[in-house]
């Protein structure tokens, strides 16, 4: 159930890494140069949070 868990935030936060950037270019004013990199620093980001969080939440090891 755990692995489930993870595999829901993962999408989530894969959708949700890719509106925050959208935001972010839309108030810009223009598309970012190194938006691949952005994006993962982003998912990166929220993933270790999250990551961080459940399992603290779940007690998984």
């Amino acid at each position: 159930m755990e692995s489930l868990y993870f595999l829901l935030a993962a999408v989530v936060l894969y959708f949700l890494a890719d509106r925050v950037l959208d935001a972010a270019e839309r108030y810009a004013g223009r598309r970012f140069a190194y938006r691949t990199v952005i994006f993962f620093g982003l998912l990166l980001g929220f993933t270790l949070a999250v990551f961080w969080i459940l399992r603290r939440i779940l007690g998984a090891s």
